[in-house]
């Protein structure tokens, strides 16, 4: 039995210490304090908020505050049960939270035997290299990321493919996959070497267990669709048999994928069906928080077309601009950039009159959106540059002009207004 220990004990060898925190909670103010604290910050930021921080009995050090995530999404979904097998990509019942994930049009798929299989560290670490740039180039939260074992794994990165929160920030899903070897059913990490960036960034995790008894996995869809990997990302073709990046529309003759989860029934479907458009409520998640705007990328794509249409291209040698990221995937939240891409002509750009006449809407924009959700930022426009030459050669950002996936959006100028 675990009890407090008196002053007279704290010698006697023959008795076993743990450190709890009962003390603290019971016998002094100190959540009372941290109640206190909790209420300010949520009354300026608008929002319920998370907080990081280290105290020393006297003194209180806040180190991190951030507004926590709701979803007005996350409730239980229905399952369906009159799926044909063949429109099922998987089934799970174990571990499984309340959500859907609509429109998924790309599946990126590391096979588990394949990984196992690989030798050579080197080729590991290039298996989460590749994991990162897809994440750069496949459509921000339409696709979803499927592998063996421990996502995010440092040590032994047999466990599972090594990559860090921002190799994978952009995904819809992270699932998991646990391939019995014998008798052993391998560990999972349940997403916790970034837990808390998945939550805040609305990424659903999913355990999936294709051996257990009742369990639908389409691996046939998997190992046999044709992988695009060599494609949008030659420089990796070398990891074809290991790494599956299968568009799904292509693969499925116009369908998407579409996951539905039910915590209270442990069931989650992975199933084809025809596009919808289904997009996420904002009133789903005004609903939850009053404050928790959901308006934040339409209210960016406004501010990139008004830019756009006041950038009079003749005068300072503008071909073009383009806007791209959250704002174009409408998945901005209060504190992203506004990502914009300006094709210039290299020998008629006024260069620097052109960066202050940006920085001027950058600034403004970062103030409005202060005054918005009360995130400060140095500017909001992340401006990227890109030449005829860069284009034609698809160097840097210019990839993403007239890319096969996630292309970036063109802007009218004031010149092609009207």
């Amino acid at each position: 039995m675990v009890r407090p220990a008196s002053n007279f004990e704290f010698d006697d060898s023959n008795k076993e210490y743990i450190v709890t925190f009962d003390g603290l909670i019971s016998n002094s103010n100190f959540l009372n304090k941290i109640d206190t604290i909790l209420k300010i910050l949520q009354s300026r930021m608008k929002t319920p908020v998370d907080i990081e921080f280290v105290s020393d009995g006297n003194d209180f050090y806040l180190l991190q505050c951030r507004p926590q995530s709701f979803m007005g999404e996350s409730i239980a979904e229905m399952i369906p049960k009159d799926v044909p097998d063949e429109k099922i990509l998987f089934t799970a019942k174990k571990y499984i939270s309340n959500g859907k994930v609509p429109e998924i049009t790309h599946v990126v798929y590391v096979d588990p035997l394949k990984y196992t299989e690989i030798a050579d560290r080197n080729k590991l670490l290039q298996v989460g290299r590749v994991i990162s740039k897809l994440n750069k180039l496949l459509p921000k939260r339409k696709f979803i990321l499927m592998g063996p074992g421990r996502w995010g794994s440092r040590g032994d990165i047999k466990l599972g493919v090594s990559v860090t929160y921002s190799d994978i920030n952009n995904t819809a899903i992270l699932i998991e996959i646990a391939r019995k070897k014998g008798n052993y059913v391998p560990d999972l990490s349940f997403g916790t070497h970034f837990f808390q960036d998945l939550v805040e960034a609305s990424i659903r995790y999913l355990p999936l267990y294709p051996d257990d008894k009742g369990i639908i996995f389409n691996e046939e869809f998997l190992s046999k669709s044709n992988n695009i990997l060599g494609v949008i990302a030659p420089e990796y073709h070398y990891l074809e048999d290991t790494v599956k990046v299968i568009d799904i529309l292509e693969s499925t003759g116009g369908m998407i994928l579409k996951v539905l989860m039910n915590a209270e029934l442990e069931e989650a479907l992975g199933m084809f069906m025809n596009p919808t458009a289904e997009v996420f409520s904002e009133k789903d998640v005004r609903e939850v928080v009053e404050y928790h705007f959901g308006d934040h990328w339409r209210w960016r794509m406004k501010m990139a077309e008004k830019i756009a249409s006041e950038l009079d291209g003749k005068r300072f040698g503008v071909k073009g601009m383009y806007v791209f990221g959250s704002t174009k995937n409408a998945v901005s939240g209060p504190g992203s950039d506004i990502d914009l891409i300006i094709h210039i002509d290299k020998d008629k750009t006024l260069i620097n009159e052109l960066n202050h006449w940006l920085e001027g809407w950058s600034l403004c924009l970062s103030e409005i959106n202060y005054l918005r959700t009360g995130y400060k930022s140095q500017g909001l426009l992340d401006v990227h540059f890109v030449t005829d030459e860069d284009i034609k050669s698809k160097n840097s950002y210019a990839v993403k002009i007239g890319a096969i996936t996630d292309a970036a959006r063109p802007l009218k100028l004031k010149s092609r207004v009207n």
